[in-house]
């Protein structure tokens, strides 16, 4: 709605994108990003925008009414959800699950992001991503599983010391009694997570929820007949995995061998 508010206003003012942006001391991309949403307004953006475009402080009124998230956009209503969630189930086949992440490793992997990440933008996710670990060990404690690809395991995302100090930190985890971490053995030929990664959710008011991915389109599923099938998909995951201890022991192996 900021976003909208700033468009009505500069269009009202005759100016471009960019004159706006030559105006207050922004680029035309900033400008673009404010207006879509991508972006919070930084610094003096909200101000020099009110004055520029004679608004007569309705931008600055709108603009503090912003929250700025600390989680990709796409991510937010999920987030939502599993921050008091009773349970959370997850399958991963690409990467190191968010709330198994250090610090260190996400950043390694924001910075890789494409298109590129500011700064500022990479280190407010990796701020959300870390405040989201809260979960781990807030109270009550909710019941938490993982099944993880070894592909995940052995990349060696922000180096080898970066990755090592990784793997040290899901094994942590794994010893906190209610994190049950599973790894999928490399050797079965076939599993019940070959359609791709997902998330499920019993949020606290005892409903379920599916969490489904691709880049940034992201799917929050509440259909019952969908979530009984990947509740059950993710049951068969794990009878089809290493069991806890075996998987314990595959991370400490991997993890010697850096």
């Amino acid at each position: 709605m900021f976003g909208a508010l700033l468009r009505h206003y500069r269009e009202r003012a005759g100016l471009s994108q960019e004159g706006l942006g030559q105006k207050i001391g922004f680029s035309k991309s900033q400008v673009a990003m404010v207006e879509r949403g991508d972006r919070p307004p930084k610094g003096g953006f909200t101000p020099q925008a009110d004055a520029a475009l004679g608004a007569d402080g309705a931008l600055i009124a709108a603009g503090g009414k912003l929250t700025s998230s600390r989680v990709a956009s796409w991510f937010g209503p999920f987030a939502e959800e599993e921050a008091t969630a009773r349970a959370r189930y997850e399958y991963e086949s690409h990467l190191v699950p968010g709330l198994l992440q250090t610090e260190e490793h996400a950043r390694a992997q924001f910075r890789g992001a494409c298109p590129p990440l500011d700064d500022a933008e990479i280190e407010g996710l990796i701020a959300g991503r870390l405040a989201r670990q809260h979960m781990l060990t807030r109270k009550p404690l909710p019941d938490i599983s993982f099944v993880v690809e070894v592909g995940p395991l052995n990349r060696p995302i922000g180096g080898r010391d970066v990755h090592r100090a990784q793997l040290h930190h899901i094994l942590e985890i794994s010893r906190l009694r209610h994190v049950h971490i599973q790894v999928m053995p490399p050797q079965r030929e076939t599993h019940g997570g070959l359609s791709g990664p997902f998330v499920l959710l019993e949020t606290d008011d005892r409903r379920r929820l599916a969490y489904l991915e691709v880049y940034t389109q992201s799917f929050l599923v509440g259909e019952q007949a969908q979530l009984g099938s990947l509740f059950a998909r993710y049951g068969i995951l794990r009878t089809q995995a290493l069991g806890p201890e075996e998987s314990r022991k595959m991370i400490e192996q991997t993890a010697e061998g850096l």
